[in-house]
């Protein structure tokens, strides 16, 4: 994404410039201190995105969008300004993103995110050859959708199934008996094929619906799903996960925005007895993950943001004394002692009414050290 940078700060024109240098897919492409010089450069150059300050000097950086966008009409605008009251007048040019100095990194990131998304989703409507794809959330709940028909209404809950099942397996086939075992237990057989037959023609009914007539594919008494065509969360979730293999300051807002997404447990709610396995192998990478990025963060002394994944996953498992050493770490060096001791209390309670236990030597030792 080619990148523009107006702001008449200096400070704040290189601190823009340091953060987005070291994100990922952008080129800081042109960066100006006053209005004239930005509206000539985006005459003679390809820009994306560009971040302006409301207040330019004795120019109106509003007067600046309209003018940009006049020669460029698919041009991204984010305002940035020390003033919040100004952010009525800013929409009147219908900006990307408006955001409040001083900016974060990570509020940065989320912005970077939503230009991404805007310009792939305004690319996928120039382009009529595009195919549409069928998004699936299995992270907290199940549900499908494409853009072309919406939601995927399900002529089952066993046709429903089926797919969740197939897309565990992530595109690998499987037998017609192992389908039947796991969906159909305790079922004669001939009723569970009969069955089976049945919800396999209701699932490729539906998903004929959404323009995927040949997603499920079968051979050779096996069936398999087809993911060319399909975004799946927890997939990606894990394939995301496993090409960041350092965390680094180049990186750090994608790490931290790939943490968010696992936004709880596999097909939650659903009572696939079959995903039991699935679920809990899912629960552990997530979690070494999330602990990876916590401690790292610690490191970065950005402890807010490691306090706060640190909970999730104690959130997961109350009795982790890893989980319960790293927040108990990360508080003691942001120095709240108050949040230190409730937090302290709360797990001695806990340790003892669950298990009659009291804290470990290395968590009171711990505890002791920073209060």
């Amino acid at each position: 994404m080619k990148v523009l940078i107006v702001d008449d700060e200096p400070a704040m024109l290189l601190a823009m410039k340091r953060m987005l240098s070291n994100m990922q897919d952008v080129e800081i492409v042109g960066s100006f201190q006053n209005t004239a010089e930005a509206l000539d450069f985006v005459k003679n150059r390809e820009v994306d995105l560009a971040f302006l300050d409301i207040q330019i000097a004795a120019d109106n950086g509003l007067e600046l969008a309209r003018s940009l966008i006049s020669v460029c009409n698919d041009l991204d605008i984010v305002f940035t300004t020390s003033h919040a009251e100004y952010a009525i007048h800013a929409y009147d040019v219908y900006p990307l993103d408006y955001m409040v100095k001083p900016i974060s990194r990570i509020r940065l990131a989320q912005t970077l995110t939503k230009a991404a998304s805007r310009r792939r989703s305004s690319s996928n409507r120039a382009d009529d050859l595009v195919p549409d794809r069928l998004t699936v959330h299995g992270l907290s709940c199940f549900e499908a959708s494409s853009k072309q028909a919406g939601t995927v209404k399900w002529r089952s809950k066993k046709s429903m199934e089926l797919f969740a099942y197939l897309l565990v397996h992530r595109g690998r086939s499987v037998t017609k008996s192992r389908i039947m075992e796991d969906i159909f237990p305790g079922r004669p057989l001939k009723q569970a094929e009969a069955y089976l037959n049945t919800i396999v023609y209701q699932l490729r009914k539906v998903l004929s619906e959404h323009g995927f007539k040949e997603m499920i594919l079968s051979a050779q008494e096996q069936y398999r799903v087809d993911l060319d065509q399909v975004d799946v969360d927890f997939i990606g979730f894990e394939q995301a996960m496993s090409e960041l293999n350092e965390i680094n300051t180049s990186n750090e807002a994608e790490a931290i925005a790939l943490e968010t997404q696992f936004a709880g447990e596999l097909f939650e709610g659903k009572p696939f007895e079959w995903a039991t396995a699935e679920r809990e192998r899912l629960s552990m990478v997530y979690v070494s993950y999330a602990k990876r990025l916590a401690r790292w963060l610690l490191d970065q002394k950005q402890f807010n943001e490691a306090a706060r994944i640190s909970r999730r996953i104690i959130l997961r498992n109350e009795f982790d004394e890893e989980s319960t050493l790293l927040l108990l770490n990360i508080l003691g060096a942001m120095g709240d002692r108050q949040s230190l001791h409730n937090y302290y209390e709360q797990y001695t309670q806990f340790l003892l009414q669950e298990l009659g236990l009291q804290p470990s030597s290395s968590i009171h030792q711990l505890y002791e050290r920073y209060r």
